[in-house]
Order: structure tokens, then C-alpha cells, then sequence
């Protein structure tokens, strides 16, 4: 049996990071991890470049997590991205503020931000890493001791600190595992849901120009009453299954309760242009290209793969010639120009989330620390709460926030008791 101060389950992006804390203070830390390698899912966030974090000021990130950002008050104050940024910096990491205020390190590749990570972890020689899948937690007397891997063995520790992720990209070790372990610790879990996930819709089109890459476009969401729920300007991806790109995963946030509600989507392809500003554009492309026929005409309205597609949905004759074109069809196709719209019918799978809504419920979760409220000794850090954040850097600043709040503490208590 293996004895530790600490022991962490997830060796993640809030592993890690609690790791390093608790061995900051002084604190023996055992790491755990299924996966043999560490920050599985940090390596393949941002397409591989990994967005770590957000520019914006601190006070805005609370407004940039709509499930439950009030808990996060404390452990944004306590670890600000100014505060990860120089701890990495120190490890060697260099970054750059791009659109948006996302943050990415310099070399644009996720592996150097583990890298640094790592170092900060491991520079003590006081975490041991451990490869192996946790089946319980040890409990005694309304406190945790320690977790029992699946293989039988046992690390006893005076704080565990959980966290595992949540139940997206289960390939990346995700499976939610902590879920499992909180609700033996006598935790309420919130049924987990896709928060930031691509998304289906009923119209086929998509399909037929799937790999397109729509940027810069605007993008309105509205419900079944045509209330306006959210719109986002940006880069959008048409797929077999519908429609994908960081403005459509930002967007699925805002999609809650799909059984009650219907949701649909209006594309404007042409954002920096009004209406009549736009039509005055068709009018001179129309007027080079008079006597062609219409389906002939759009090559400098449209990428190729649009073009079939945006001519069967302005109702008007591929062949008819570009001269004869009524002003009312030139009309519809600006307008849909503007509005092309679309019909959510639900969000892809879980396991394709970037990151899951549900977990822990938050209000048995001390802000401060991530203290369990149910379990002495037990903390919480990460996904594997119920929190969410939109895309830009936030989801990971909430794990490294996190992270150091519940190390700080667990590694902080093994030495009051």
C-alpha cells in the first residue's frame, strides 16, 4: 500500500495543476492516471494548438461561463490568467494574444503547454505518478483515506482531490469515472449533457458541400417563438450531419432543453454588407455576367461547393439567363443571402462534446477550496463539476483555477491535522 499526503485522480489539464499546488505546499502527491501519458485531452484542445486561456479581464470570465460561473468568483480571484501565464512562462512557456482575446502559446503547439505544465508539476520531487484506474474511494467515518484501484492496490491519502473530467472524448480517458466516485462520497450528479458540441440539423444540404469552411460569417439562433437566443460572428464548418466551427459550438451552449424547444439557425454569408449594400453588389456581378445562366453566374458570390446548394434554395431555374432575373428573385436571394436558415434537430453525441454541462453539483462544492461539503478530505477540480464555460480559453482557465484551489488547500490540510 502506497501512503501520500495527497492523492489526485487525473492527470489532466486540473490534475496536473492541483498536483503541483498541493506539492507547492510541501505535500507527498500520488498522481493517477488510466492513461499511461499525461493531458491526453489537453493535447488535442484548440486542434492541437490549445487556446489555455482568455485575455479579457477577470471580471468578464464569470460572464463567459453560463452553467453556474457565480461558484467560480473564488478560484478566478485566488488564480487568474495573469497568474497562469507566469507560472508557465516560468516553465519556459512563451504566448500570443489572438482574436478574441484567446491565448496560445507562441509555437502554436499543445505539447509545449504541457511541457511547461509538467515541469511546474514535477520540479518538487514530491508527486509520484501512478498508471492505473481508480475503482473507489476509501471512506471511513464520513471521511475519505485514500482510493483502491481496480487492480486491487491501494494508496492511502489524508486528501483526495478528484479530477477526472467530465464524459467527453471518453478516447482521451474522459469516461466519467469521477462521476462515479462522487456520488459514492454521497454527491448529487447532475445528468451530464453535451455543452459545447456540433450540431444535427433536418435540412440535408449541408451534406452536399460537407468540409466547406464558412468564415467570417454572422450566425442568429432563434426559438421556436422567433426569440433571438444568441448570435456570434465567425467561422462555421458544414458537415454530413450538419454544421460544426468554434461560432456553432459557442452557439450549442445556449440550445437548453432541445426536447422542449426548437431551434433554428440563420447563416448571414455576407455580414459586412446590409441588405440594400449587398443587393447593389449582386446588381453589378448580374450585370457582368448578364447572358449567362444563372447557375453560371455566382462563382464571385459563393465558394463552389455553394453554389448547386444556393441555387435550389433561391427557387430560381439554374438555366434561366442572368438578363432575365426579376427584381423580386434577386430579392429572395439576397435575403437568403442574409438569412440562410437551417433547423437544429439535436446535438451531436456526448462523447464528441469539447467539454460537458452536469457533474458535482456546485452547491455542495466549498468555492473557495473545492472542498467537498458531504466528505471530509475530499476535493473537486475541473470538468468533472458542474460548470461550463463558452469557447475561448475559459473551460481551461476553470480546470487551472480550479486545480490550484483544491491542491492549495488538500496539500495545505495534511499538514493541520
Amino acid at each position: 500500500m502506497e501512503h501520500a499526503d495527497v492523492a489526485v485522480v487525473g492527470a489532466g489539464a486540473a490534475g496536473l495543476m492541483a498536483a503541483g499546488s498541493a506539492a507547492m505546499c510541501g505535500a507527498r502527491v500520488v498522481l493517477l492516471d488510466k492513461n499511461p501519458g499525461n493531458g491526453r485531452k489537453l493535447l488535442i484542445t484548440g486542434k492541437g494548438r490549445c487556446n489555455l486561456t482568455n485575455a479579457c479581464d477577470m471580471a468578464d470570465f464569470v460572464k463567459n461561463v453560463p452553467d453556474n460561473g457565480r461558484f467560480l468568483y473564488g478560484a478566478f480571484a485566488r488564480f487568474t490568467n495573469e497568474d497562469l501565464l507566469a507560472l508557465l512562462g516560468q516553465y519556459g512557456l512563451t504566448t500570443k494574444v489572438e482574436r478574441g482575446g484567446r491565448v496560445f502559446p507562441t509555437s502554436d503547439r499543445a505539447a509545449d503547454v504541457l511541457a511547461a505544465l509538467e515541469r511546474f508539476t514535477f520540479v518538487t520531487g514530491q508527486v509520484t505518478r501512478v498508471t492505473g484506474c481508480v475503482a473507489s474511494l476509501v471512506l471511513s467515518e464520513g471521511r475519505v483515506c485514500g482510493v483502491r484501484l481496480t487492480d486491487g492496490r491501494t494508496v492511502g491519502a489524508y486528501s483526495v482531490i478528484v479530477a477526472t473530467g467530465g464524459a467527453s472524448y471518453p478516447q482521451t480517458g474522459s469516461s466519467g469515472d469521477g462521476y462515479r466516485l462522487a456520488a459514492q462520497a454521497g454527491h448529487t450528479v447532475v445528468p451530464p449533457r453535451p455543452a459545447l458540441v456540433p450540431l444535427e440539423t433536418a435540412e440535408s444540404w449541408p451534406q452536399e458541400a460537407m468540409g466547406l469552411s464558412l468564415r467570417n460569417i454572422g450566425l442568429r439562433v432563434t426559438d421556436e417563438t422567433g426569440r433571438t437566443v444568441y448570435t456570434d460572428f465567425g467561422e462555421l464548418m458544414l458537415t454530413h450531419y450538419g454544421v460544426s466551427g468554434p461560432v456553432v459550438i459557442s452557439a450549442s451552449s445556449h440550445l437548453t432543453d432541445m426536447d422542449a424547444h426548437t431551434y433554428r439557425l440563420w447563416m448571414d454569408l455576407k455580414p459586412a454588407l446590409d441588405e440594400g449594400t449587398l443587393d447593389k453588389r449582386v446588381v453589378r456581378d448580374f450585370s457582368e455576367n448578364q447572358n449567362r445562366d444563372f447557375a453560371n453566374s455566382l462563382s464571385g458570390l459563393f465558394p463552389k461547393k455553394l453554389i448547386p446548394v444556393m441555387v435550389r434554395l433561391s427557387g430560381i431555374p439554374p438555366h434561366t439567363k442572368v438578363h432575365d432575373i426579376t427584381r423580386e428573385q434577386r430579392t429572395g436571394l439576397v435575403r437568403l443571402m442574409k438569412a440562410l436558415p437551417l433547423t437544429v434537430t439535436r446535438t451531436r453525441p456526448i462523447a464528441e462534446a469539447i467539454v460537458t454541462s452536469g457533474g458535482v453539483a456546485v452547491d455542495e462544492v466549498d468555492p473557495k477550496s473545492m472542498a467537498s461539503r458531504r466528505c471530509a478530505g475530499l476535493y473537486f477540480a475541473g470538468e468533472v463539476l458542474d460548470v461550463a464555460g463558452y469557447t475561448g480559453g475559459f473551460n481551461l482557465q476553470i480546470a487551472f483555477s480550479t486545480g490550484w484551489c483544491a491542491g492549495e488547500h488538500a496539500g495545505a490540510a495534511a499538514f493541520d491535522a
